[in-house]
């Protein structure tokens, strides 16, 4: 579908070179219209709010738990407090200011924890994330290192079958000026405080580049995702989540010409 009405705030044109595995260029392309669309971080946040919160898995306290005593009240007249007591000990049950007692607001499954937003936002946020990665002052206010003369980095369809060795990628991200960035996720890799080293997530680790390929199971793709930091996905599953991780817009991408076609057709901007 297209959404014309995106167009009117449509940006001047821009022009990219399509990088080879050297990092020379091959030639020059214009960028689709998406590409030109304003950076609406207030809709992105909240897109990325639902779709992060769509993949909480819903918890709750058991209706009955601390309820399942015999304890009751002894009643007036007795110089003490008229909370229910387990009969023979006198110890006190269940009310939430008891020792053992139930909980006074525990987590309830019928909790809507899901944000819910409508289609066109969801559209809106993704075309406005993809524009933000074309502008350096965004990307570098994310933090990424690079030494790209032009962003966003486009890449050429040859490359994607070429390379299928880390050790090539690596050379590949020196060429296009990526892997500073690689490298400030290496040394920034910290350990988590807290029980969450015991719990699956030892270690917390920025976020590196993030390269939209034609497919995930091309050999590029295979061999770049060893790389810490560095994440792959497909036109047609690209997401704010990818885009703005924490809902922050100006993610490092690198995009394969291939790809650019497959993100136009999906979103459907025309220029005006």
């Amino acid at each position: 579908m297209v959404y014309t009405s995106l167009s009117l705030y449509m940006r001047q044109e821009l022009r990219v070179p399509v990088l080879d595995a050297k990092g020379e260029t091959v030639k020059e392309i214009q960028l689709p219209p998406i590409f030109r669309l304003p950076v609406r971080k207030d809709i992105i946040k909240r897109v990325y709010l639902s779709e992060f919160t769509a993949s909480l898995q819903p918890k709750g306290r058991d209706p009955m738990a601390g309820k399942r005593t015999s304890a009751r009240s002894y009643g007036v007249g007795l110089g003490m407090a008229r909370i229910p007591r387990i009969r023979g000990t006198g110890r006190g049950a269940l009310v939430n200011m008891t020792r053992g007692g139930r909980l006074a607001h525990p987590p309830r499954v019928e909790k809507r924890i899901h944000e819910e937003v409508n289609r066109k936002e969801r559209i809106i946020a993704i075309a406005s994330a993809i524009a933000a990665t074309a502008v350096p002052e965004i990307v570098k206010a994310r933090g990424h290192a690079f030494s790209a003369q032009a962003l966003p980095i486009v890449i050429a369809d040859e490359v994607a079958g070429a390379l299928s060795r880390t050790r090539e990628v690596k050379e590949l991200l020196e060429a296009i000026g990526v892997y500073d960035d690689v490298l400030r996720v290496k040394r920034r890799v910290r350990t988590r405080a807290g029980k969450g080293k015991m719990r699956g997530r030892r270690l917390k680790k920025p976020i590196g580049p993030l390269f939209v390929l034609e497919s995930r199971g091309s050999p590029l793709a295979l061999a770049v995702r060893n790389l810490p930091g560095i994440e792959v996905v497909e036109p047609r599953v690209l997401s704010v989540i990818h885009l703005a991780p924490g809902g922050v817009p100006g993610r490092l991408t690198v995009f394969q010409e291939k790809s650019l076609e497959l993100i136009n057709e999906r979103l459907g901007v025309e220029s005006p």
